[in-house]
């Protein structure tokens, strides 16, 4: 057995063995009482927000071919295994621990849930127990990495793609988060608003995949005549769980089963509505047809731009805010087919385009705070949150991006990336078999076998 192949068994054993023995560290918290209706919002909206990761492993494996569907859906799965320990162990304490100078927290805060129990904490869940709102923010950092592997789908090798989400949650999500999220956070102290991602989730993603798609590189075998998507199915069922489960993610954002729950309930399933409407009616106004593909595509955007403003704007605002970022997505998505980028299934010009136009518009249309409210500052502030979290996460991703390069190839060879994922890197597959009728017949045969692919 290879070194390289037995490291992570021993890695997780390690931590096995240190997260049963290790003394308890940390802090007391206690906030004020339990509301169970908190309670019981938030355990639901947590489910929800878990959901959104098979969702995104629906709607990204219907997109992509039949060779790499399995490995595509994977990916967002394992995220769920990878950053569920990593979160336990320190990476919450360096989100939302004790903050060192308004930039990271103190990993030991909070390091393997230690004092993360049935008590509330007074600055960050003051009605429902840490240990909800711990598990909670989870959800969120699981998703983030899932995003991302969209930009590189059909091309990266999957021990490298486990090791880059590692230090990316470490290195990029946790500094994100603490600076957004935490009550000490340098833009939280700006007054930047983010109320459940837009660029914690969404921008970091986003400039995460166009970092990944420049060092990985176009795929070799990809052209437009052979890139259509394997199961359109797939994307309406993927689109549909993360609609469903969305209302989790911004309406759980609230913290509590209150007012302002509801209203970013309302508010996302609008513009996400709108901006369905938006991508397909535009689709059709330069002259193409509707299709399934882009509503669901348009639908994501929506979701995505409304997730900044969810609990800070009305809902006429989260209309035009949903229909601006699908139309200003759709024309980045044109702009990227004809160029030389190769973002598989356009993350960057969805997820990082569609985060930039709803933080931009959440300084315009946030209520007695935004521009529309005569306040400047915030929109300010925003603009400058804008081109930090871009510089950082793109710089800071290509960084890593290379790093693990040096450690593990990020990119299959050429061979395995023909055969396909699934098979070169999981030994699985979704090929049909060919029928015995067609094997003598060579012309026959090659046509069922391209299909496959």
């Amino acid at each position: 057995m290879k070194i390289a192949s037995l490291l992570p068994f021993l890695i997780l054993g390690i931590f096995s063995i240190f997260a049963g023995f290790i003394p308890q560290i940390g802090v007391e918290t206690g906030g004020g009482p339990i509301n169970p209706g908190d309670v019981a919002w938030m355990l639901t909206a947590t489910a929800l927000v878990l959901l959104m990761t098979p969702g995104l492993s629906f709607f990204y494996g219907g997109m992509v071919r039949r060779k790499n569907v399995i490995s595509t859906m994977l990916q967002s799965f394992i995220a769920m295994g990878i950053i569920t320990l990593l979160w336990v162990g320190f990476v919450f304490s360096l989100a939302f621990g004790e903050s060192i100078g308004g930039v990271i927290g103190n990993p030991l805060t909070f390091i393997m849930m230690h004092n993360v129990g049935g008590l509330t904490h007074p600055d960050l869940s003051p009605t429902i127990p840490l240990a909800l709102f711990a598990l909670f923010q989870l959800k969120f950092a699981i998703i983030t990495p899932a995003l991302i592997t969209g930009s590189f789908a059909e091309r990266v090798r999957f021990s490298s793609y486990m090791l880059f989400i590692t230090l990316f949650s470490i290195f990029i999500y946790a500094p994100l988060a603490h600076w957004t999220w935490h009550p000490s956070g340098f833009l939280r102290q700006w007054g930047v608003l983010d109320f459940a991602g837009g660029s914690v989730v969404h921008m970091s993603a986003g400039f995460a995949a166009l970092a990944g798609a420049l060092v990985l590189g176009r795929r070799n075998d990809h052209s437009e005549h052979d890139n259509g998507p394997a199961h359109l199915p797939f994307v309406l069922l993927g689109t549909g769980m993360l609609w469903f489960g969305w209302f989790g993610f911004n309406a759980g954002s609230a913290l509590a089963a209150s007012e302002l729950a509801a209203q970013a309930f309302l508010t996302t399933n609008t513009a996400s509505a709108a901006a369905m409407l938006a991508w397909i009616f535009f689709d059709m106004a330069r002259g193409r047809k509707p299709s399934s593909l882009g509503a669901c595509i348009g639908a994501v955007v929506g979701l995505v731009a409304i997730t900044p403003a969810a609990g800070f704007v009305s809902v006429g605002a989260s209309v035009f805010i949903g229909t601006a970022a699908s139309l200003i997505s759709n024309l980045a998505v044109h702009w990227k087919s004809r160029s030389t980028l190769d973002d598989t299934l356009d993350v960057f010009p969805c997820h990082g385009v569609g985060g930039i136009v709803g933080m931009i518009l959440t300084a315009v249309f946030a209520k007695d705070v935004g521009l529309l409210s005569g306040e400047s500052a915030t929109f300010v502030h925003h603009i400058y949150a804008l081109g930090i979290v871009s510089v950082f996460t793109f710089f800071g991703s290509y960084l890593l991006y290379k790093l693990t390069d040096l450690i593990i190839p990020l990119r299959v060879n050429a061979a395995q990336e023909l055969q396909g994922l699934d098979l070169s890197q999981h030994g699985e597959t979704l090929a049909r078999p060919i029928p015995a009728a067609a094997e003598d017949d060579g012309s026959q045969c090659a046509t069922l076998k391209a299909a496959n692919y």
